[in-house]
Parts: structure tokens; sequence; C-alpha cells
């Protein structure tokens, strides 16, 4: 699908297309067509703009009310309003230089209008605007297979190269070891089948054999790429290599930590060196040398606090790590949970992605973690389903949410921030004073001395 001559023509091998989705123009079914139910037109309702004056002589044209509540529309008045008119209509306009002109032609509707516009406009700002009508959807000709008609139609032993890649890495593995070839097409294939199949043999060993070849990178969890990026090393054989990790276990389940380690002991066995920047157990326990910076942070860090092996670090009585190590120190494990307020934040039939149609329940008023191993579904169930359903009633966002049937016990909300890994500042001048707000209290503890009173300095 990166060539042209092998990807689909409708979408030119992205396997979906931009097209409006109802939920993000339409702000309130409620309202009326000049209460402003359709954001686009919003700001332009009866007044002399030409888009809202050519939209209007849609709507008249086929009777259609702009004071009817756009829930009470039928599906075949919607199908006008977004996609058009069904014949050449004969009509005036008249620009704001009051110049009228007599036009015949089929009038767009809003949801034609705005493709149009995404499509032609070279302006990032305007692409961006228009977009935010916007959602994906599969491509109706080849349904997200992202290939041409003919490059689906070569098949080996009954699958096409997009049904191959549908597979699990583990099914397709099994797929490739039993392919029935002749001693021809086995000469022919020898080398290439050698060379797929040790790449999927390494995708299994760390962990990833329930994962598909066609899965879009962007649905990944942060583990699963850190280990297609660590596969795809030890894939490359090479030695005498100087491998920096910043914190590898970082997103793993505890089940997938033994693969983890595994697998950094053949990068290092091929002849190369790993230095790992991390804070969990297992892999420390495993390290051939450990190095411990403190003692603790900021001006009271920056020593080398003990170095040696797993065992010599444990027995410096100076190094926090060590103590915890050696279980000298230990976090206390809680004997009573809050019991929460008695109302429940709940999920119904979540689906997105590799979730199950599964029922989740949340206690309002106590803290609650979600866990599962590396690529379980939980960024898609609280990220993609939760956050998105709750920002999107709660804070007028325009975000597409993940499918599920419903989400219950909103009503006991009305707010939901996301604190994610993101950098906080936008701007070279942004630091934590700035994003905290301290800076204000600061200039009004400034404001307040005598010298600014007198000089008439405000905050």
């Amino acid at each position: 699908f990166n060539s042209p001559f092998g990807a689909c023509p409708e979408c030119k091998g992205l396997g979906f297309l931009q097209q409006i989705d109802e939920a993000l123009l339409i702000t309130d079914e409620e309202l009326t067509i000049s209460e402003g139910a359709i954001r686009y037109f919003k700001n332009i309702v009866n007044t002399d703009n030409i888009e809202w004056q050519t939209f209007k002589i849609l709507l008249d044209y086929y009777n259609i009310s702009i004071n009817k509540p756009y829930k009470d529309f039928t599906e075949d008045e919607k199908e006008i309003i977004f996609i058009g008119s069904k014949e050449p209509i004969e009509f005036e306009i008249t620009s704001a230089n009051l110049n009228t002109t007599k036009r015949k032609k089929y009038i767009e509707g809003v949801a034609t209008l705005i493709e149009r516009r995404y499509k032609e406009t070279t302006s990032n700002m305007s692409r961006e605007y228009y977009n935010s009508y916007l959602r994906e959807y599969p491509c109706p000709v080849c349904h997200g297979k992202r290939l041409s008609k003919e490059a689906l139609s070569v098949k080996i032993n009954g699958l096409n190269i997009y049904d191959i890649t549908n597979l699990t890495i583990l099914d397709a593995y099994e797929f490739l070891n039993n392919l029935p070839l002749t001693d021809q097409e086995e000469q022919i294939a020898r080398l290439i089948l050698k060379e797929i199949k040790s790449r999927l043999k390494f995708l299994i060993d760390v962990g990833l054999e329930y994962l598909t070849l066609s899965r879009s990178s962007g649905t990944l969890s942060g583990g699963e790429s850190q280990r297609i990026r660590l596969a795809t090393q030890i894939g490359s054989q090479l030695t005498g290599i100087l491998y920096v990790l910043d914190e590898p276990s970082i997103g793993l389940h505890q089940r997938d930590n033994a693969r983890l380690i595994s697998t950094l002991k053949k990068m290092r066995d091929l002849g190369n060196t790993l230095i790992v920047v991390e804070h969990d157990e297992e892999i420390m326990r495993e390290a051939d040398f450990l190095v411990d910076i403190g003692p603790k942070a900021g001006i009271h860090g920056g020593e080398i606090v003990a170095s040696g092996t797993p065992d010599e670090v444990m027995k410096n009585e100076n190094s926090i790590t060590g103590d915890y190590l050696a279980k000298r120190r230990k976090i206390v494990v809680p004997k009573d949970r809050r019991p929460g307020n008695g109302n429940l934040l709940t999920i119904k039939g979540a689906r997105e992605n590799n979730l199950k149609n599964i029922d989740v329940s949340f206690k309002i008023g106590a803290l609650n973690v979600v866990t599962g191993v590396s690529g379980s579904g939980k960024p898609t169930l609280v990220n993609e389903i939760l956050y998105k359903t709750l920002s999107k009633k709660l804070n007028k966002s325009r975000v597409t949410p993940g499918k599920c049937d419903v989400v219950e016990g909103i009503e006991f909300f009305d707010r939901v921030i996301n604190i994610d890994q993101s950098p906080i500042g936008r701007t070279p001048r942004s630091n934590p004073a700035t994003y905290t707000g301290v800076f204000d209290n600061i200039r009004e503890l400034f404001a307040e001395t005598t010298e600014a009173k007198m000089r008439g300095y405000s905050k």
C-alpha cells in the first residue's frame, strides 16, 4: 500500500477516508438550525454570508424548516442537509457589494462542503479547523485493507497478503511453517521464508505472539512498542553495540518482566553492552553490575552511593536502593481500603480495539487502579472510552470516544481532567512556576511590600 501500484485507488493506501462525524457537527439535537444546531453554521445563521445564503436556498427548495428541532428531521431531510441537492437548482445569490448573480447547479450539503474544503485547503490552520468535524471511516472500496483489487487477487495457499498480515503473529508463524510447497516453490521461497520466520520468532520470544502484523502502530501500548524495537535489534544480530535503555519496564506487567530480561540478556550474549536506567526490582537483581546514584534528589543527589553486583549493593547500608533490595526497608501495604461513597461509574459493552464487550465499574470517592498484562486493553478502556466519553459530555470537547454501549454515573461529576506524560509547556518560557500558577502568589506578595506600594507597582 506504500506503492501507487498496490495501493487502493480510493483511499490511496490509507485504508480509511476522512468523513463527517454527525456527533462532531451537531451541537445539540434539541436545538433548531436557527438556534445553532449545526456547529459549522452556528455563527452565520441568518446573515449575508454566501455559504449560509446558499445553504438556506437548499433548505427552502426542499421545504426544510430552520425552526424545527434537529432531532425531528427525517432521514431524507438529514440526507439533504448533509449531502445536498439531488438535482441542479436555479437560484439567485447576492454578494456583500450587493451584486446579484443567477446560477443553476447542484448545492452542496454541509458534510459535502466541509469534506471538499478539507481536501482543497493548503492552510494548516484551516485543515485543523475542518478536521475537527471529521472522523476516520473504513474505505468503502477496500474496506480498510489498503490494497488494490489486483494486489489482493494474488494468493498463497488461499490467503492474500492482507489475510496473512491479519493473522496473529503465532498463527502467521504456524501458517508459514506448514506451507505445502513443491520442490521448485521450495527453492524459490527458502531464503525469504527463513527471514520472515526468524523475525516472527523474535516477536514471539518477546511475548507479542497475540498481535497482528497489520495492527496500527498508534494503537500499540508503550510496552508493546518498546518490545517491537527490542525484537528488531535482536533480529539485526549486531555486535559491539552500546544500547542505552531508559526504563524499558514502563508499562510492562510483572509477567512480562521475565521475557524482557531474557531479551536483554540475549542482546548482551551477542557481544553487546547494555546500560539500563531502571527502578524495577527484578531487573536490578538480574543486572551484572549495578550503579546506585543518590543519596537523594536535587542538591542532595549527584553522588555514587554504591556500585558493584546486586549483592554488593545490598550490603552497602548507605544505599537506599540496597535497603529495599535487602528488605531492610519496605513499603507497608495498608490493611484498610476506602469503601468509596457508595456510587459507581460504570462502562457497559466496551469493545474498542481488543476489548471483548466487557462491563466495568469504578468506585466513586476511592482510588481505582486498572492493571493487567501488557496489551490487555488498559489504555483503551480508560483513555479511549472512559476519558473521551466524559470529556465529550462534561467538557464539551470534540473527541470521538471508543465503542461502548453506555457510561453510567456521569451525573456524579462536573469535570474530567486527564494527567498524562506529555510535556507540560508549549513555549520556551513555560516552567513549573508558570504552569502551577505559583508565580501569581509570588507577584502578589511582592506587590504588598512598602517599596512596591510607594512606586505604585501592581502584581
